[in-house]
């Protein structure tokens, strides 16, 4: 026994060990606990399937339509779009084009009319009027190129379609089951797909400005979605969206027609000085309630682009949850399928 214990005494650099008597443990440092740290901001990647329509309008020549006119490039407009959702989300809303279509010919309405060259420059030099209906034919273009079988095996994620004036394009549609209203009627005969997904309608007549305004719109339609369900004291969307003319004295950061001082439509250069606690939404969830002073100064001066990611950039994108609802907004707006209706 007296040899096994200066053996142990031995490996305890000579301490000395009684037998039969509990020995002290050398205290181990604390480890921070886990249980109530937020999960983080969730990065949302989204393919996106990009179909072009660039019809060509001189069969000599196979000038197109985009060339003819000297409207903007689709690849520019896409690369800008993409760089402006990426800065304005934090990095969080991250897009991939993988796979882009070009046709060279006009889209099939929904009543089966298609315009010529000829029809079609009729209509833009004001010798004829604009087709109508002028609805684009979603059921057969989800068709040509097989969106519905693409999404369910989440080989793609979303839809862009870039085209041009007199195109019939909703700014933002979805389908998928249990689509709902995305700033247009929800694409009913696609319930078939078990994922929701989004048709972007672009047009390279406009600019980034412009699509970031189609984008703006899609967003409010889902965060509407988003608190459908939440008592008006909870609903934060709705304090978000607060401009001075709805509610004097009470502004937050507008939507994306209205900048918190507008005092009407698209009125984003008013220098008008109106307090706002736009600026609190970036301390979300930790609202202070903090008013500061703003003008079109704060939003680039009426540029419909700066405008745009002005506001965007104030969308909650942290971690956590509040009454339940992701303190990341972005998760939501570009995955629909991540709402429970």
């Amino acid at each position: 026994m007296n040899s096994f214990i200066d053996f142990i005494q031995s490996l305890l650099g000579g301490k000395k060990v009684q037998p039969g008597k509990p020995q002290p443990t050398k205290p181990q440092p604390a480890q921070p606990s886990t249980t109530n740290l937020p999960q983080p901001a969730a990065i949302v990647s989204r393919k996106v399937l990009m179909v072009v329509y660039d019809p060509i309008v001189d069969a000599g020549t196979r000038q197109k339509l985009s060339k003819k006119m000297g409207w903007q490039a689709v690849d520019s407009l896409s690369a800008g779009f993409i760089s402006d959702i990426l800065e304005s989300s934090g990095g969080l809303a991250r897009y991939q084009i993988v796979e882009r279509v070009e046709v060279n010919d006009f889209p099939l309405k929904a009543d089966g009319f298609r315009y010529t060259a000829q029809s079609y420059a009729e209509v833009m030099s004001g010798a004829a009027q604009a087709h109508q209906p002028d609805l684009f034919h979603y059921d057969e273009f989800i068709q040509r190129f097989n969106i519905l079988q693409r999404v369910a095996t989440n080989e793609i994620d979303e839809v862009w379609v870039f085209a041009f004036p007199f195109a019939g394009l909703y700014e933002s549609t979805m389908g998928g089951l249990g689509a709902f209203w995305c700033n247009s009627q929800p694409l009913t005969r696609t319930f078939s797909c078990p994922r929701r997904f989004v048709i972007m309608g672009f047009s390279y007549e406009r600019g980034i400005g412009e699509m970031l305004e189609s984008f703006g719109h899609r967003a409010e339609a889902i965060m509407q979605k988003v608190y459908s369900r939440e008592t008006p004291e909870n609903n934060l969307w709705q304090k978000f969206i607060r401009y001075d003319k709805s509610h004097p004295g009470q502004s937050e950061c507008g939507n994306i027609h209205f900048a918190p001082n507008s005092e009407s439509d698209y009125d984003w250069g008013n220098m008008r000085l109106v307090n706002s606690r736009c600026d609190d939404w970036y301390q979300f969830p930790n609202l202070t309630g903090a008013f500061k002073q703003v003008n079109a100064n704060d939003w680039g001066n009426g540029d419909i682009r700066a405008h745009h990611t002005w506001w965007l950039k104030h969308f909650p994108k942290v971690g956590g949850r509040t009454n339940g609802i992701a303190n990341n907004w972005w998760q939501y707006i570009l995955d629909p399928n991540r709402l429970t209706v």
